[in-house]
């Protein structure tokens, strides 16, 4: 994970990646269900990784991309083609940063 190694947990707060946040509190957060987390997860969108204990935590990355796929269920895409909608986004923009990268015009 990145960011977990040689940290200090004030470091976590600023980690996008770390898995700060329970199954309930993410739904809340995103104002979706745990249900609908389950099935992006089983959708293969997002990999929740698992507590000690066996529970589902997220990240702040993984709650932007539930968000955004909540955003397209909302308004009326059927939740495999969301996820297929954000993976394609999400290429998009890695092959543009890319292209950017090797035109040198990165501004990074």
């Amino acid at each position: 994970m990145p960011g977990s190694t040689g940290s200090t947990p004030a470091d976590r707060l600023d980690d996008d990646d770390y898995p700060a946040y329970t199954m309930g509190r993410a739904a809340e957060m995103i104002g979706a269900t745990p249900a609908f987390l389950r099935a992006l997860g089983e959708a293969q969108l997002i990999t929740p990784l698992r507590s000690d204990g066996g529970h589902r935590r997220y990240s702040r990355y993984q709650l932007r991309i539930a968000a955004r796929a909540r955003e397209l269920v909302d308004a009326g895409t059927p939740i495999d083609t969301a996820c297929r909608i954000i993976i394609l986004e999400d290429q998009l923009e890695e092959a543009q940063r890319l292209n950017a990268q090797l035109r040198g015009t990165d501004n990074e």
